[in-house]
C-alpha cells in the first residue's frame, strides 16, 4: 500500500507539471484565437490519450498518456472563461456552480462506471472514456458557438502564456491577489481526494464496486449542492458570506473524515464536505469582476497554473502524509492524518476570506484610451454654450 501511494504521487506529478506549463498558454491563445478551436483541439487530444492509455503495455506508457492528458485537460480555464464571455457579471456565481454540477454529475457517473468496466478488465475503462471524450468533441463542434467576438480579442504574448509570468496577473490588484492565495489553499486541500482510494481501502477494506459507490455519492452530492444551493446562497448571503461558510463545512466534513471509526461514518462525512462546493463559484466570480472582460481567459489560465503547482504539491504531500502515518516502521499509527491537514488548510482560508471585500472591480492593466480624471479642470472646460444631450434615454 505505501508503494501504491508512491506510484499516485508521481503519476499525479507528471500530470500538473503537465498542466501547469500548458494551461496559461492555452488560456492566452484562446484570447487570440478565441474559445472554441482551443476548447475542440483539447477535447479531441483528450479522447486520443485515452487510446494510447488503453492500448499502453508498461508504466512508461501510462506516463506518456498522462503527459498528454495533463495537456489536454487544461481546456478547463477556456470553459471558464467562455462562461464570463456569455454571462453578466452579477449571474456568474450561479452560471460556474451550474458548471460545478456539470462536474459533479460525471464524478458520480465516472467512477461508478469506471468500477464496473474495471472489474471487468482495467483496459475497457478507458476505451469507454476515449469513446465519452471523442463525442464530446463531436458535439462541441457541431453545436458549440464562438463567444468570444472578433473585436474583445486580444494580441497574442509570450510573456502572458508564460507560466510563471501569467501568474503576474494575479497580483496586479490586492484583493485579486488574497482571493487567489485563498484558493490556493483550497486546491491544495482538494488534493486530498488523491488518498481517497487507498485510505478507504486500507481502514474499510473497501472493492471496487464500494469504492465507486462512494465517489458517485461525491459526484451526486457535488452536483446538487453546486446546482440547486449556489445561487441561492450567493442571492440572499453574497459572494463573500458564501465563499467562507462553504470553506467552514469543507473544514467540518474532512474532520469527520478523518475521525470516521466506520463505512458509515466516512460516508456520513461526504454531504458535509460536498457543501464545500458553493465555496469555488463564489470565488470564481468575484476574481472575474477584478480584470478586463478581455482578460479572462488569462485569469482562468494563471488559475489554472496555480491550481497545477498545487496538484504538484498537493497529492505528493498528502499521499507521503497518509503512507507515513500507516508505516509500521513508526510508532504514531494516523491514517485519517491527510483529513486532518486539509481541515487545517480550508480553516485557515475561511479565515483569510472574512477580510475580502464583497466587490472591489480593478480597471484593466493596460488599455490604450487613458481613464478621465475625476474632476475636469476648470481651464478645460469649454467657453462656449454646450449642446443638449440628444437621444433615447437608454443609449445615454
Amino acid at each position: 500500500m505505501t508503494d501504491a501511494a508512491n506510484w499516485n504521487g508521481w503519476f499525479a506529478l507528471v500530470f500538473a507539471l503537465m498542466q501547469f506549463v500548458c494551461s496559461p498558454l492555452l488560456g492566452v491563445l484562446s484570447d487570440r484565437f478565441g474559445r472554441r478551436p482551443v476548447i475542440l483541439l483539447s477535447n479531441l487530444g483528450l479522447g486520443l490519450d485515452y487510446v494510447v492509455m488503453a492500448l499502453a503495455p508498461t508504466i512508461g506508457w501510462l506516463f506518456l498518456g498522462r503527459i498528454i492528458s495533463g495537456i489536454t485537460t487544461s481546456s478547463i480555464p477556456t470553459a471558464m472563461a467562455y462562461i464570463a464571455d456569455v454571462t453578466p457579471k452579477e449571474k456568474r456565481a450561479s452560471a460556474f456552480g451550474m458548471i460545478g454540477m456539470a462536474f459533479g454529475v460525471g464524478f458520480a457517473f465516472g467512477p461508478a462506471i469506471g468500477g464496473l468496466l474495471g472489474s471487468v478488465t482495467p483496459r475497457l475503462a478507458f476505451w469507454v472514456s476515449a469513446g465519452l471524450s471523442l463525442t464530446n468533441w463531436l458535439y462541441g463542434y457541431l453545436f458549440v458557438p464562438e463567444s468570444l467576438p472578433t473585436e474583445r480579442r486580444k494580441n497574442f504574448s509570450l510573456s502572458r502564456a508564460n507560466p510563471v509570468g501569467s501568474l503576474v496577473l494575479l497580483r496586479s490588484h490586492p484583493e485579486l491577489w488574497r482571493l487567489a492565495v485563498i484558493q490556493f489553499l483550497a486546491y491544495t486541500a482538494h488534493n486530498v481526494f488523491s488518498v481517497w482510494v487507498l485510505y478507504a481501502i486500507y481502514r474499510y477494506a473497501w472493492g471496487e464496486r464500494t469504492t465507486g459507490f462512494s465517489l458517485m455519492v461525491v459526484g451526486i452530492c457535488t452536483g446538487a449542492i453546486s446546482a440547486l444551493l449556489t445561487g441561492r446562497m450567493v442571492k440572499r448571503f453574497g459572494e463573500k458570506a458564501t465563499l467562507y461558510i462553504g470553506q467552514f463545512f469543507g473544514a467540518i466534513g474532512m474532520f469527520v473524515a478523518g475521525i470516521a471509526r466506520n463505512s458509515v461514518e466516512f460516508f456520513a462525512s461526504i454531504p458535509i464536505i460536498s457543501l464545500w462546493n458553493i465555496s469555488m463559484p463564489a470565488a470564481q466570480s468575484m476574481m472575474t469582476h477584478r480584470v478586463s472582460e478581455q482578460e479572462q481567459g488569462e485569469l482562468q489560465g494563471a488559475l489554472q497554473s496555480m491550481r497545477s503547482i498545487t496538484f504538484i504539491i498537493g497529492p505528493w504531500l498528502f499521499l507521503r502524509v497518509f503512507s507515513w502515518f500507516i508505516d509500521p516502521k513508526y510508532a504514531l499509527h494516523l491514517p485519517g492524518a491527510p483529513y486532518y491537514l486539509a481541515a487545517a488548510l480550508l480553516f485557515a482560508a475561511m479565515l483569510m476570506s472574512t477580510r475580502i471585500k464583497q466587490d472591489a472591480p480593478a480597471p484593466p492593466r493596460s488599455t490604450s484610451i487613458p481613464p478621465p480624471p475625476d474632476v475636469v479642470p476648470r481651464e478645460s472646460m469649454p467657453s462656449g454654450p454646450i449642446a443638449p444631450i440628444t437621444g433615447p434615454k437608454e443609449n445615454i
